[in-house]
């Protein structure tokens, strides 16, 4: 098990951010800062910090809606180098996930071994892992 410091775990935090900030400005360049605070279960301030450091370092650019009376609103574009970064983020994430579920999946059966599962049926080991559905076993009978 690796330990991991409380400012590794703050930079991968806000990387994480940044990454989920420019997946949802890719698709909704309109989103305001609220709603992707509210959408992130983050702070409203957190957004903001993250959008500024986005902006530096030239991976989205703001555009004011100059037709709307809301003259705080914006749009918020990746720029060429945003959209390659959002590419680089999106396979380090995949990446992460799936040796995330690789080591899950590892310790699964590990613990099944451990109690014994392999050796019971299909039925015992669904129950076990809360995947035995009920009702497409009555439709059955």
């Amino acid at each position: 098990m690796s330990l991991v410091s409380p400012l590794q775990k703050l930079a991968g935090f806000q990387e994480e951010i940044q990454f989920e900030v420019l997946r949802r400005l890719h698709q909704t360049p309109q989103v305001s800062q609220r709603a992707l605070a509210k959408d992130l279960g983050v702070a409203l301030g957190s957004i903001n910090f993250s959008l500024q450091a986005l902006v530096e370092k030239g991976w989205i650019k703001m555009q004011s809606f100059s037709q709307s009376k809301n003259k705080l609103r914006y749009a918020y574009l990746l720029t060429p180098a945003g959209v390659a970064e959002k590419l680089r983020l999106t396979a380090e994430f995949l990446k992460r996930k799936v040796a995330e579920y690789e080591t899950l999946h590892a310790e699964i059966e590990a613990l099944r071994a451990e109690a014994g599962l392999e050796k019971m049926g299909p039925s015992v080991k669904n129950a076990i892992s809360g995947t035995d559905s009920r009702s497409n076993s009555h439709d059955a009978e």
